[in-house]
């Protein structure tokens, strides 16, 4: 089984502090353009989100790549480019609904979250612990337990109106 990160935006403050580590490590310049990931505000809701590729199952950036430059890393499983054969068409982009893939002016070619070879960062330098690098299935039993949480306070809530 393949570890993934899993996010508890609950503990999420905006701090960035993933998108930078990311930026340094990756580009050697704190930078959130330059970022393999990025820290949405969810006004409505009131909570931020820290947000950067699901390495999907079938990765519908990997089926419209006209040179083939995406693949999966089979030892993390994550969904790599290759700059090399990457013509920057934007494709990935385009159809990737999390928003993960973005075009790297400098590099001219599309850049997304790597996990960095099975080590990512962003969980790292996660000051608040909204990141975690856990295998795939403790991840689910850790949704589960959260969403029976969060399930209980509202039925209490309901009890008491």
């Amino acid at each position: 089984m393949k570890k993934i990160v899993l996010l508890d935006p609950e503990k999420c403050v905006g701090c960035r502090q993933c998108s930078l580590s990311c930026s340094f490590v990756k580009e050697k310049s704190f930078s959130l353009g330059k970022a393999r990931n990025t820290t949405l505000w969810i006004h409505k809701a009131e909570i931020f989100v820290p947000m950067s590729c699901q390495h999907c199952e079938k990765p519908l950036c990997m089926d419209v790549c006209p040179m083939a430059a995406i693949s999966r890393n089979e030892d993390t499983g994550a969904i790599v480019i290759d700059s090399d054969r990457c013509i920057g068409c934007k494709m990935c982009m385009v159809v990737c609904p999390f928003g993960a893939v973005t075009w790297d002016a400098d590099h001219r070619s599309m850049i997304k979250c790597d996990l960095c070879d099975g080590d990512p960062e962003c969980v790292k330098h996660c000051l608040y612990g909204a990141l975690s690098w856990m295998l795939g299935d403790e991840a689910a039993v850790h949704r589960r337990q959260s969403g029976a949480g969060y399930l209980g306070e509202a039925l209490s809530k309901l009890k008491e109106a």
